[in-house]
């Protein structure tokens, strides 16, 4: 519950501090007293956005601060989740600076927005009149039937299964949209890939190829040049082998005259061996040219079928066609992966489904089992607020469709009066209606739920005399579990609260002020009176005033 609440330079409260209590607390005031600033202020601590409107003074930064005890709602796992210190006595702050910039602390620990806000749904429901016209709304009717039928553990479940199961049909669509997508260019590919293997190519063959075909292509002229070449080479009389060899007797003559001409004789010899050498080697060519026009044919066919193939894909090279062999087989290969992946998720995507059957018909039960226990207490405490002839029709239906918090639609009817039809609570029920529909549900929801502390934002629009007091006797009795905030105009009810507070307005020179007061028991007196007749108070007004507290 809010123990305490510290406001600094926000709209038209320039520093208030005020303790609360547990139990019932009664707020009134005028109209534009400042009830509304206390609730931006509140909310403003829950994690709502502000801006430099905020701030009674534009030079000054807007401080507001609210001391909750939270050790019986069971939020440590919360703190360190994220990574908070916990306090049973939990302290939040909020600053907006002159600069438009705002600071939120928990525990003195700076923290975002979203962690805030997600803090204030365990500490405070503020219940206004907007909140009354979402009643109509069909997911805040499955809270409210859920909550009665202690669905909400099964109802997380099913949800995260649901978000499991949607991400599952999700990555299935991309699969069979990339199928789809593949199968259309599949044949093509085989047919591309087909066309590569049989051609078998190697890396490297291509120069091979080439080499041989132009040794094949041109044997003739390789002929005549060899044999030419082993002609002049082995002449007898004029033969290079001959004359090197009359070189060399020569030079032997002289070697042993000079190191130069044993060099010289060196050398020659050598060249006679290195061109004997060649002359071998000229006769080995020569024996293994053959003129094979059947293997010049085969040869110039694998070359074309390279060429051809090399053109058909936009590449110079054996080694460029067999990369993209290899990507076309992958390709094929991915194809047969998706097909495995495919029977993989279809098979985990029927799993799911299956547990997610299990799930909403559990969830669908209890809702079932719980719509009397429901309709009965909503009548229960609505004939007590004059309304002896409501009646609730409630019906749940199953469907084929995961919705969010199972596969059941709700249609929820009610009727007021005798004879009357069944319709939409939002086109049927007026606002006095609404408001003690409202606040039946909340009465109910506090017992089956452990709800935070609530504020009821003026929830008795709409209603007057015995009905107000029967609805201040229901927040009274909600109070003994939980902290129980009523902004009112009502009398009647603003008697029911164990504390009473005031908001009014004060001008000190030409500055306008709001501030909140704990009021005393005969000041509560005065209160009640001017709210029964007014800024002239009667002795009957005070009398009246006096019996409504007692």
């Amino acid at each position: 519950m809010i123990t305490t609440l510290s406001i600094k330079n926000y709209a038209l409260i320039e520093k208030l501090s005020i303790d609360f209590s547990k139990g019932f607390s009664i707020i009134t005031g005028e109209t534009g007293a400042g009830k509304s600033i206390i609730l931006g202020a509140l909310g403003l601590v829950l994690g709502k956005r502000a801006d430099l409107t905020s701030l009674k003074n534009k030079d000054e930064k807007c401080i507001i601060e609210a001391h909750f005890e939270i050790s019986k709602y069971n939020l440590t796992a919360f703190f360190e989740a994220n990574d908070l210190d916990y306090e049973p006595e939990t302290i939040i702050r909020r600053e907006i600076l002159p600069s438009g910039k705002s600071r939120a602390f928990i525990n003195d620990s700076p923290v975002n927005l979203q962690e805030l806000q997600e803090l204030g749904l365990f500490l405070i429901d503020i219940h206004s009149q907007q909140q009354t016209q979402e009643l109509s709304d069909e997911k805040v009717q499955f809270e409210i039937i859920d909550a009665v039928s202690n669905n909400q553990e099964i109802v997380l479940e099913y949800q995260s299964l649901l978000k499991s199961y949607k991400a599952d049909k999700s990555k299935m669509n991309a699969l069979l949209k990339r199928q789809a997508e593949s199968a259309k260019e599949q044949e093509y590919h085989a047919f591309l890939l087909n066309e590569l293997h049989e051609t078998q190519l190697k890396s490297g063959e291509q120069e091979l190829l080439e080499a041989d075909f132009e040794k094949l292509n041109n044997v003739e002229i390789i002929k005549e040049s060899l044999d030419k070449s082993l002609a002049i080479a082995n002449e007898e009389q004029i033969g290079v082998l001959n004359n090197l060899k009359e070189i060399k007797v020569a030079l032997q003559k002289i070697a042993s005259f000079s190191t130069d001409y044993s060099s010289l004789l060196e050398r020659t010899a050598s060249l006679a061996i290195e061109f004997d050498d060649i002359t071998d080697e000229l006769n080995r060519c020569s024996d293994k040219l053959i003129n094979d026009p059947e293997q010049l044919d085969l040869i110039s066919q694998k070359l074309q079928l390279i060429y051809n193939l090399q053109k058909k894909h936009q590449v110079s090279t054996v080694d460029e066609l067999l990369e993209i062999q290899t990507n076309l087989e992958n390709s094929v290969f991915e194809l047969g992966n998706l097909e495995a992946e495919i029977l993989k998720l279809t098979k985990s995507i029927e799993e799911k489904a299956a547990g997610l059957d299990v799930l909403s018909d559990a969830i669908h039960g209890n809702r079932v089992s719980a719509i009397p226990v429901l309709t009965e207490k909503m009548i229960q405490i609505l004939e007590t607020l004059g309304m002896p002839n409501v009646r609730f029709n409630i019906e749940i239906n199953k469907t084929v469709t995961y919705f969010n918090n199972g596969k059941d639609e709700l249609q929820f009817l009610f009727s007021a009066n005798k004879g009357s039809d069944f319709g939409l609570l939002k086109k049927v029920a007026s606002g006095g209606e609404m408001s003690r529909i409202m606040l039946a549900v909340k009465a109910i929801l506090a017992q089956y739920s452990k709800l935070p502390t609530l504020i009821f934002d003026e929830i008795d629009t709409g209603v007057s005399g015995e009905i107000a007091i029967k609805m201040g006797e229901i927040m009274k009795e909600m109070s003994q579990d939980m902290q129980i905030f009523a902004i009112t105009h009502l009398p009647q009810i603003a008697a029911k609260g164990d504390a009473h507070f005031k908001v009014f307005k004060s001008t000190i020179g030409d500055d306008t002020q709001s501030e909140l007061k704990l009021l005393s028991e005969d000041e509560r007196v005065v209160e009640i009176a001017q709210m029964l007749s007014g800024t002239v108070i009667s002795d009957s007004a005070l009398n009246h005033a006096k019996a409504l507290l007692n």
